[in-house]
């Protein structure tokens, strides 16, 4: 099947060594995709593909793909800032990230931030976020539902 085994916008087939994956990966960066920027941040989030790796390039390539709306870049950005991974602490920066990719659509960081609710002790809330993305399919939510009830917290 050709669409797995060649690239989406080329067509060319996906290459072998890392070297060339790099290439293509800018570019992509260089025709400003989002997913790419974020694909290369997690290379050097990573240090894979033969890149160094770069933790603050990481941050600055996931915050460009955020403005460019890749949401996966936005849960990225979420865990860095509210683990403190890579970057100073800043829980509700954190959220905010979550939160904007929640909004789109992202059941992940929907889930993320019904967890936040649940820490804060906001179970109501927390039941809310986690119905949503338990709607979506997303497992842990539906156990994370269960888990209040059971605890008669919902």
């Amino acid at each position: 099947s050709e669409g797995l085994t060649t690239c989406p916008f080329c067509r060319t087939p996906h290459p072998a060594d890392d070297a060339s994956k790099l290439v293509m990966i800018q570019k992509r960066v260089g025709k400003r995709d989002a997913e790419a920027f974020n694909n290369l941040a997690v290379q050097y989030f990573c240090g894979k593909l033969g890149l160094t790796k770069d933790v603050p390039r990481a941050i600055e390539l996931w915050t460009d793909a955020a403005e460019l709306g890749s949401l996966d870049a936005h849960h990225q950005l979420g865990v860095s800032y509210f683990y403190g991974y890579g970057v100073e602490e800043d829980k509700l920066r954190g959220i905010r990230h979550w939160q904007e990719a929640a909004m789109k659509g992202h059941a992940l960081c929907r889930h993320m931030v019904g967890d936040v609710e649940y820490d804060n002790g906001n179970y109501e809330l927390a039941v809310q976020h986690y119905m949503i993305t338990a709607k979506m399919g997303y497992e842990k939510s539906l156990d994370a539902i269960k888990d209040l009830f059971m605890k008669g917290l919902a």
